[in-house]
């Protein structure tokens, strides 16, 4: 095997070997970083939700408490929650959102559809019984697809809330005609009664992982190419070729050619083998011509 192909090989072992070692981690770096990127986005979202709750709570809602408890029909947009959930939906209409999915999981909501599951009780649970924690987010599945979520603790902390959650006969008597006395009372002020929840289908996030991965890889392969393209090139002018000429001038020495000379060389390991070879030709030389003065 060629000096060229055994250093060639060994720079593609090496690389390999490299990538797949730094691959793993680089890997698990580019998930986690698009893990970041999509819970900042989804805290954002519900920092635009809490802001719309608040607008609700104190603007619309005052104006609206009135018909409430004249008329039968009760109107949703008295209700912050419905009021962030239209508004999410917007968001959705958007492409960069358009696999978001927002959840106020609740332990005794007013409205079923707003009802905790399992999980998300859990999740409840664990802010309530850890105050500290703001945030939390991990994966989960769904019906069978695996799911990225980010959530955050709902805290009750403004008494106007209570009068729609405290007792039924605070209520306003359109919200007991539509949703009934069963459910969403017995809230206390700073209580956690929920968790924000935002979705985010898994493969989203694989699929932005690697699609960063192979964009550092093609980078990372076009990198080696010109590595490999430049030590090849240098290799062929500082060394092969070189050693390529003192193997040709030796050959004709040793054939009787006592013209054929190295020519300059530079001084280095390679400079110093074709004078360590010129030296024998010139001793090689001498004694050829001592054996001829014999004769």
């Amino acid at each position: 095997m060629k000096i060229g192909t055994k250093v060639n090989l060994i720079l593609v072992i090496v690389f390999v070997v490299g990538l797949l070692i730094s691959g793993t981690a680089l890997s698990k770096v580019l998930e986690n970083k698009t893990e970041n990127e999509v819970s900042s986005k989804a805290l954002m979202l519900m920092q635009t939700a809490n802001s719309v709750r608040k607008y609700t709570n104190d603007r619309v809602q005052p104006l609206l408490l009135p018909k409430l408890d004249t008329q039968e029909q009760f109107i949703p947009e008295s209700v912050p929650t419905y009021s962030v959930r239209e508004v999410f939906e917007l968001f959705r209409k958007q492409k960069d959102y358009s696999n978001f999915l927002y959840k106020d999981a609740t332990l005794n909501p007013t409205n079923l559809r707003d009802k905790a599951d399992e999980f998300e009780t859990n999740i409840v649970k664990e802010f309530r019984k850890n105050l500290a924690s703001v945030t939390t987010s991990g994966f989960r599945t769904i019906s069978g697809e695996k799911l990225f979520y980010t959530a955050q603790p709902f805290k009750i902390e403004q008494e106007s809330c209570l009068r729609c959650h405290s007792t039924p006969e605070n209520a306003p008597k359109s919200q007991l005609n539509t949703y009934g006395k069963e459910h969403g009372f017995g809230w206390k002020l700073n209580d956690i009664v929920a968790a924000q929840i935002i979705y985010v289908p898994a493969q989203d996030i694989f699929n932005s992982a690697n699609r960063s991965f192979l964009i550092v890889l093609g980078v990372l392969i076009t990198i080696f190419t010109v590595i490999v393209a430049v030590i090849n090139l240098l290799l062929k002018q500082t060394v092969l070729k070189r050693i390529k000429r003192i193997a040709t001038v030796a050959e004709q020495v040793s054939v009787g050619d006592m013209d054929a000379n190295f020519g300059k060389q530079d001084k280095d390991e390679i400079g110093a083998l074709a004078e360590a070879f010129n030296r024998m030709k010139y001793s090689l030389e001498i004694a050829l011509k001592m054996l001829g003065n014999k004769e």
